[in-house]
């Protein structure tokens, strides 16, 4: 043991007297902010096997590659933990709208929705190579459609065993912990206690409880209390996701759900909150039908529609829910991909119905609402929903335990019109919110998007540059650096970003996507192979 400690000390040190550091690459003359919101300094950062080894004063005479970053930040690469990356990953492992934004991490599964099989997703994304790396939710929608299908019920005994043993084997898989989406079917019809038992089988495996919560609209603070109190019973770090006051009545009440997060934090309990900065939202076109109409499956839905008492029911319900939330009609919700018909994409509801030669009403556009989801496999139509303010985003994002999140997927180009934060998330908080409202500083910005994040989802490694940690690494200009997509022109990479490193290899180098797949697998701390 003697010898070979010296060997070692040998290794490590005597690179160093001779001046021949062995570096695959530094980084120079950069602003360092660190991530962890201190000040930013002046620093190199050494890379060597795809890890941070070095930063301060770095002698880069023997480094393979150097990169001058005179006038930019080095920053850790940003996490994003909230993205919907499933199908779309696999179509396109560059993942160029996140790359762009500087991420460099996402965590998927979110919402409810996640793959089904954890082990046999991530085996065929390290197969076929990514340029980002990734973690996984298990979401509760997809582990109750296949132990319960679309019913409308509580679960019987047995099939909350079979729920809870698909949620533990996907912790031992490698599951980040469970995600919820109880404002879409079939979450939509669980009860709190479901939920507390398979957010107990999540937290036994050292996993976080991320949830779209019940309501974002008149019912938010009491969605915001049942996610407290899973928390609470299931002993459970809680991530509540896209954090948001979705009702215009409600406008300028996010101080009171934000104390509702304190509240629970003064009690001892781990919650957190994401959001994208951005006062529309992007969701399914079923959303805005009342759920027990969605039960059953597709011929089901078909045939309440078609009925004319039932048909009846759901308008007079979509009706009422307009009038709770002071709207006259449905031009706050605009189609982001029908592919029935492509003309309607950008289009408003109540622009569509215009089109159509149809009464000016909001019960005809009710009607079409149903129309639209009949003619699209009901209600797989991706739509864009106007229904925040301003002040509320700047208030949530003031708050310090807001991490950034884009709630995107990976956009193909040209393809239909997603929501801008597809492209620009990141962006958007350094360009609008930090170097133009001065909402937050940018040392803490980068905090939003990289430690917070990591310690939120244990990722132990990564988030920090610091030596020993991952060398995911994201170079920026400050004053240029600018989000491009917008909600007539989505599809535009953000700007200002020219160099994004994942685990010490360049995916953008000079603004431009490399077409490295340098990604790794991230493990929840319950994963046994």
């Amino acid at each position: 043991m003697h010898y070979r400690f010296l060997a070692l000390c040998f290794y490590l040190f005597v690179p160093f007297l001779t001046g021949a550091q062995p570096y695959d690459l530094v980084i120079k003359n950069g602003r360092v902010v660190d991530g962890t919101g201190n000040p930013w300094v002046y620093a190199d950062v050494a890379v060597q096997n795809g890890r941070v080894v070095s930063v301060g004063v770095v002698d880069a005479t023997n480094a393979k590659r150097t990169i001058d970053a005179t006038g930019l930040i080095v920053a850790p690469g940003f996490i994003d933990v909230h993205t919907h990356v499933e199908g779309s990953l696999e179509a396109q492992p560059g993942a160029p709208n996140f790359i762009h934004d500087g991420v460099t991490t996402m965590i998927t599964g979110n919402c409810g929705g996640s793959s089904a099989n954890l082990r046999s997703y991530f085996d065929s994304l390290r197969l076929q190579g990514i340029s980002v790396n990734v973690g996984s939710l298990i979401g509760h929608n997809t582990v109750r459609m296949k132990v319960m299908k679309l019913v409308f019920r509580e679960p019987t005994a047995t099939e909350q065993e079979a729920m809870e043993a698909l949620v533990e084997q996907a912790m031992k898989d490698g599951a980040v912990g469970l995600s919820t989406g109880l404002i879409y079917t079939p979450g939509t019809y669980a009860r709190t206690p479901e939920v507390v038992n398979l957010a107990k089988m999540a937290s036994r495996y050292g996993g976080v409880y991320a949830s779209h919560i019940r309501n974002e609209g008149q019912n938010v603070k009491q969605a915001i209390e049942e996610a407290i109190l899973i928390s609470r019973e299931a002993k459970i770090p809680v991530e509540i996701s896209h954090f948001k006051i979705a009702s215009k009545p409600l406008w300028g009440k996010s101080t009171e759900t934000i104390e509702l997060v304190e509240a629970a934090r003064r009690e001892g309990l781990d919650v957190t909150i994401d959001q994208y900065p951005y006062t529309a939202s992007s969701t399914s076109l079923a959303s805005i039908v009342p759920s027990w109409a969605l039960a059953d499956g597709d011929s089901a839905v078909r045939a309440r529609f078609r009925d004319p008492a039932t048909h009846a029911k759901i308008r007079s319900e979509m009706l009422d829910g307009l009038k709770k939330n002071q709207r006259k009609n449905y031009e706050y919700a605009v189609v982001a991909n029908y592919k029935p018909d492509s003309t309607f994409n950008g289009m408003s509801i109540s622009a569509i119905n215009h089109k159509l030669g149809r009464k000016n009403s909001a019960a005809t556009e009710a009607d079409l609402v149903m129309e639209l989801m009949e003619r699209a496999t009901m209600g797989r139509v991706q739509m864009v929903y106007h229904t925040m303010s301003e002040t509320d985003v700047e208030t949530i994002l003031r708050y310090p335990n807001t991490m950034i999140a884009s709630d995107a997927g990976v956009a193909t180009p040209g393809s239909g019109m997603p929501h801008p934060r597809a492209y620009g998330t990141n962006a958007r908080v350094l360009g609008r919110y930090v170097r133009e409202r001065h909402i937050i500083s940018l040392e803490e910005a980068v905090r939003r998007m990289t430690s917070l994040p990591a310690q939120r989802f244990r990722l132990t490694d990564r988030g920090l540059l610091r030596p020993g940690y991952a060398a995911d690494i994201v170079l920026f200009d400050e004053k240029p650096v600018a989000d491009r997509a917008t909600y007539d022109q989505p599809h535009a990479y953000t700007t200002g970003i020219s160099w994004v490193l994942v685990n010490g290899t360049p995916v953008i180098e000079n603004n431009k996507h490399t077409g490295q797949r340098p990604g790794q697998l991230l493990m929840g701390p319950g994963h046994s192979n």
